[in-house]
């Protein structure tokens, strides 16, 4: 009986157990009222968690949802913070949501320490390294166009290519690429980063942000942070994406049809004979032929973890480009380690160590030489004969891929860098920090090359003449060695007051000590054997392998500098409305004379935040937050310019003969000024954040003037004075500017979305260079002037006004002596009748004074899409592709339309490469550079809770994206993006490297 009623007594206990399982999982209507402290909220989502299923609030705030009595309610509003709410089986929850202030919170790299985003007074923009990660670059700067305004970036399709990176237009003639600061450490480029080992980008665009670093930040500042270990956390995270690069738009040039149609008129203009097509029954097209689809892939692999006293984190990443132009391929591989150790609450000690490897096989490829080659002949006989160019272009136009096939693989190209640091960081009295930092870099590069071989090459039969093949019997192998090696060590030495008081007062100090020495040497040579034809093996490239009693040709260099500074700031915030920053930096550089090597420089900055008052919180219920803010900065430009121009550079002169011997005189290389300083850049900021409509918009508005003076010129010297090089400080330029970032977020049911754009427009302008003298810098043989009263090297040269059509018109026309009918037609700009050199003028600038981008991103159940676009406008393109006569080159399509007859063209000269005139540098070879690019599309789908559980992943997504997908131009090459790397000679295209179009698929998995 005992035994009976035992076992009834476990049987009701599992019934009542499961009884109330069933219970537990049965479903509860929940009803209930969301707000804020502002009143009932409408459209905020609620989801049950872990699930798709989700409601939205009425107007007056209720929600009613159905919900397992385990469940957990997820409230979600944009513009505040998200909310999670277990169910336990209730059937009313009210929620009260709270605005979000994280981005006043954010945390912003300002220059040897980080502040509160609330807090800035000056012009500094962060981005998320998430937003460079997901993106298919080598270089994560390149993933940057378009975001962030004020700032340029012009990308190259070339495997592994650096972008050309300007902020704020160009504050000098010499150097205008900005600072980059990683983790601390003073780079010229990032190059050797992982795009995914990046944790925030921090933008330094104004003087009074930039001031802090002296001599180097002239030209603003890029701050990143790399990632480190997740506190409390270990995770293991592993991201790939593959995509294939496209050349979308070629340039359009004539067909074989075509080009016999065109010089065969040409020849005609020129009464030449007509020329012998018979045996040129070929139809190539070039481009075609060296260009290829290309395979880009970027991977991650990174764990983390954190214990009670240690953070780790490793992260390996692997980098692969290949080029549009066939043969070129990149790749690198980096290894970073972060680790921190807390040894008690006061201590903490910690580095970084980073190791980068890179290889690249450039390509022999030349676009040019694809532009000009007639399509007319056919590519090859077989692999090692090929068909020369026609003779009116043999001597000065290779087959394309005679070349790019036989110097294929023909050169091997190694770096490898690395780079520390190591910190330990103190707290004492309560409130104090003292950091100090140690860095060191060494940069490592050597590559070898030889020649190959040449081809065969069949000349085909003209006019009756026969087909034959040669080769160059004058070939001799080559060999050529170079290495370079660079070093670079950094100390920062730091103390840091905080102190909070009563009464809403905030301060901070912080005072500090730096030091950065660099030192690097290159070293090359070649040697030419007249016997041996060294073999395709890259063990034999050395120059040992050939004669050492042939022809050598060898060069090398190398240089040093040293960096110190004393550097202090003062911040100050009274009840979060009323802030204050200041700065100060003595500052030395060795590139100077010691008298004049040593400035001080600082900044200071204001900033009222207008919301925090009274009035405004009771009166202007629209606005949540408003800050006004100014700032003025000091700082020194000691950038680009060579290293000791102070003391007397010596290079080899004439020679002379003295008996038997021969002697190279020793010269002056140039003739240095005694009073040459650094280049001092001044700015002031002001502006203001905004956010309304509960935290929903959000503007940033800024107005800028910066001006450098004292810019570093080269001129030279007339002959009585000895000719010589003569650098010295000579000019003002100013660059002024506006510079304006909105954002929208909200939600349309189930649909979170969040719209954002920039716009920014900088105005450079020479005001003066030299006191009482007329100087000018050219660019680019001329094409590119710099002179008093214009922006930094605009195009110069004559206007376009028509082409010439009858004679009775030529009479009332101003011309050169030798015009004739069907020329370029130039506007007489002196009005002395006569068109002459003094016809010259402003054509336009290769700089866009006008930029933006545009982004809309969206989120639905998992689902997130991304659409990005920039553009430019207001700039100028030089098509310098099209001005050489040196030879009849295939033409480009714009020649089709070619003046036969008056009236038959009002642009396009006649046909006829022996009349310079139409050469000539002028608005007839420039082209609008304004642009807009579908910069980025990009889908994505973060899978739920359920199957992550799973595969025991913390988030998993895949995403596919297309980049450069369409641009809108009217630009006839292969891209509209300007090559300013040259600041006095920019703007030309000489058949630049195209930017494809990538289309690519990735995913992003954490354990």
């Amino acid at each position: 009986m005992k035994k009976i009623f035992t076992e009834l007594s476990v049987l009701a206990c599992f019934c009542l157990l499961l009884l109330s399982d069933v219970a537990f999982a049965q479903n509860v209507t929940v009803k209930g009222v969301v707000k804020d402290n502002a009143g009932p909220m409408p459209f905020v989502t609620i989801m049950l968690k872990g699930t798709n299923k989700a409601v939205q609030t009425e107007s007056n705030g209720n929600f009613t949802i159905s919900a397992p009595g385990n469940a957990i309610l997820v409230f979600s509003y944009q513009g505040y913070l998200t909310k999670e709410e277990p169910v336990n089986n209730r059937s009313t929850i009210n929620v009260t949501l709270t605005q979000d202030v994280q981005s006043l919170e954010q945390v912003v790299v300002v220059g040897y320490g980080t502040q509160q985003k609330r807090d800035i007074t000056g012009a500094i923009t962060s981005v998320k390294g998430d937003e460079v990660a997901k993106m298919p670059a080598v270089n994560p700067i390149a993933s940057l166009q378009g975001k962030v305004a004020g700032l340029t970036v012009v990308n190259s399709g070339g495997a592994g290519a650096n972008p050309v990176v300007r902020i704020r237009g160009i504050a000098s003639t010499n150097f205008a690429d900005p600072l980059y600061v990683v983790d601390g450490l003073i780079q010229d480029n990032i190059a050797f980063l992982n795009p995914a080992d990046i944790e925030s980008i921090d933008l330094l665009r104004d003087a009074s942000s930039s001031a802090i670093y002296g001599l180097r930040g002239a030209n603003g500042v890029i701050a990143i942070t790399t990632k480190r270990a997740a506190k409390g956390q270990t995770r293991v995270n592993f991201t790939s994406n593959i995509g294939l690069q496209k050349v979308i738009d070629k340039v359009d040039v004539t067909n074989a049809d075509e080009f016999k149609k065109l010089f065969s008129t040409q020849l005609t203009n020129i009464n030449a004979s007509p020329f012998d097509f018979s045996n040129y029954n070929a139809n190539t097209d070039w481009q075609d032929q060296i260009l290829q689809t290309g395979v880009i892939n970027s991977n991650s692999l990174s764990f983390s973890n954190t214990g009670e006293r240690t953070s780790t984190l490793i992260n390996f990443g692997y980098n692969k480009q290949e080029g549009v132009v066939k043969y070129e391929d990149y790749q690198k591989y980096v290894l970073r380690l972060n680790e921190e150790i807390r040894v008690n609450d006061n201590l903490k000690v910690g580095g970084n160590i980073t190791g980068f490897y890179s290889k690249y096989n450039p390509t022999s490829g030349s676009l040019t030489n694809a532009l000009w080659a007639a399509p007319i002949v056919p590519i090859r006989e077989n692999e090692s004969t090929y068909y020369a160019m026609p003779s009116f272009q043999r001597a000065q136009v290779g087959n394309p891929m005679a070349s790019i096939e036989r110097n294929n693989r023909t050169s091997i190209n190694k770096s490898l860098r690395f780079n520390g640091s190591a910190f330990v960081e103190l707290k004492f009295l309560k409130d104090f920090t003292a950091r100090s930092t140690v860095y060191a870099d060494f940069g490592f590069s050597n590559s070898r090359s030889f020649s190959r071989p040449p081809f065969s090459f069949i000349n085909i039969g003209e006019n009756g003449g026969a087909t034959t093949t040669v080769i160059d019997n004058q070939f001799r192998s080559t060999v050529s060695q170079s290495q370079s090696e660079s070093h670079r060590y950094q100390q920062d030495h730091t103390v840091t007051y905080d102190k909070s008081l009563d009464g809403g007062h905030r301060f901070s100090a912080m005072i500090g000590f730096t030091s950065l020495r660099f030192a690097g040497s290159n070293l090359s040579g070649s040697r030419t054997d007249s016997t041996l034809v060294v073999p395709n093996d890259p063990d034999l490239w050395y120059l040992g392998i050939v004669n050492v009693n042939n022809v050598l040709g060898n060069s090398g260099g190398g240089g040093e500098e040293t960096n110190a500074g004393l550097f202090s700031r003062v911040s100050y915030s009274y009840k979060d409305k009323y802030l204050f920053n200041g700065t100060i930096r003595r500052d030395g550089s060795s590139r100077f004379a010691p008298q004049n090597r040593w400035g001080t420089f600082g900044s200071v900055g204001l900033g009222w935040v207008a919301s925090e008052e009274g009035f405004f919180k009771d009166n202007i219920k629209a606005i949540d937050y408003l800050k006004i803010r100014a700032s003025w900065g000091r700082l020194g430009n000691a950038n680009g310019a060579p290293a000791n121009l102070y003391q007397q550079g010596l290079s080899t002169g004439s020679q002379a003969v003295f008996g038997e011997f021969v002697y190279t005189a020793i010269d002056n290389a140039y003739r240095p000024d005694p009073n040459l300083r650094y280049e001092v850049v001044q700015g002031i900021d002001v502006g203001f954040e905004m956010k309304a409509l509960k935290n929903r918009l959000s503007a940033d508005v800024t107005f800028y003037n910066k001006t450098t003076d004292g810019n570093i010129t080269s001129f030279p010297l007339p002959a009585t004075q000895g000719g010589y090089t003569y650098y010295t400080n000579l000019g003002k330029l100013t660059n002024k500017g506006i510079e304006l970032s909105l954002g929208y977020s909200d939600n349309i049911g189930q649909v979170n979305y969040n719209l954002s754009g920039n716009f920014s427009y900088n105005k450079n302008k020479v005001v003066s260079l030299g006191q009482n003298t007329e100087f000018q810098i050219t660019g680019n043989g001329g094409v590119n002037l710099t002179n008093s009263g214009q922006s930094i090297g605009y195009f110069y040269g004559y206007r376009q006004i028509g082409i010439y059509q009858t004679a009775k018109e030529m009479l009332n026309m101003a011309q050169f002596p030798n015009s004739q009918l069907g020329d370029i037609a130039y506007e007489d700009i002196n009005g002395d009748g006569v068109i002459s050199p003094l016809d010259r003028t402003y054509l336009g600038t290769p700089f866009a004074p006008y930029q933006y981008g545009m982004s809309l991103s969206l989120d639905y159940k998992g689902f997130d899409l991304l659409v990005e676009g920039q553009g430019v406008a207001g700039n100028k393109i030089y098509t310098q592709r099209r001005t050489s006569n040196f030879a009849t080159l295939n033409y480009e399509a714009n020649r089709l339309r070619a003046w036969t007859g008056p009236g038959t063209s009002n642009v396009e000269p006649i046909l006829d490469n022996t009349r310079g005139n139409n050469f000539l540098f002028s608005s007839h070879y420039l082209e609008s550079g304004s642009y807009f690019r579908l910069r980025t599309v990009q889908l994505g789908y973060s899978f739920t809770s359920d199957l992550l559980k799973k595969i025991n992943a913390r988030n998993l997504r895949l995403f596919i994206s297309g980049q450069n997908i369409k641009t809108w131009s009217r630009v006839t090459g292969y891209t509209p993006e300007a090559q300013i790397g040259s600041i006095t000679g920019g703007g030309a295209d000489n058949g630049v490297y195209p930017v494809p179009a990538i289309y690519s698929f990735g995913l992003n998995v954490t354990f």
